[in-house]
């Protein structure tokens, strides 16, 4: 039996690799087509946006937890909210959005893990469900980007 020192509960790890479900559906439901398609793009970025604050969060916890933490953690904390802020600007100016704030959130989010690493608080089982969480959900949301703007060319071109 794993130590629970050292590794993420059961129940914690199966709700992380549930929280790649609501990305999941969005991909499915713009692949369907349809009137839902818009509310899967711009769910599917509402999604990563918030997932991705909530990171910012365990980085700021970590290190109020930890002493040995580095004083840059708490800067880089309250980035992703305002990452996630600053990807959604675009669509309150009328620009090209959400696609290229998708693509965006996606390689973010895939890159995330490097700040645990950075901070070195996390466990080896932990650090190996960060990587599996944020390459899926930075996954899936590159797909729905890219799925997004395949579909945006194709109707430009017709």
């Amino acid at each position: 039996m794993p130590n629970s020192e050292t590794s993420p509960r059961n129940d914690a790890s199966l709700l992380g690799y549930a929280g790649l479900l609501p990305q999941l559906v969005a991909v499915l439901l713009y692949w369907h087509g349809g009137e839902w398609g818009w509310i899967a793009l711009a769910g599917g970025f509402a999604y990563a946006a918030l997932i991705f604050s909530f990171l910012g969060g365990v980085w700021w916890g970590q290190a109020l937890a930890s002493p040995t933490a580095p004083n840059w953690v708490y800067a880089v904390a309250v980035l992703p909210s305002l990452i996630g802020l600053g990807l959604f600007i675009p669509w309150t100016l009328g620009w090209a959005w959400p696609e290229p704030s998708l693509l965006w959130l996606g390689l973010i989010l895939m890159a995330s893990p490097l700040v645990d690493r950075a901070l070195g608080l996390g466990s080896k089982s932990w650090m190996r469900l960060r990587w599996h969480l944020s390459l899926g959900l930075g996954l899936l949301t590159l797909v729905l980007g890219i799925m997004g703007l395949l579909a945006r060319s194709s109707v430009a071109i017709a």
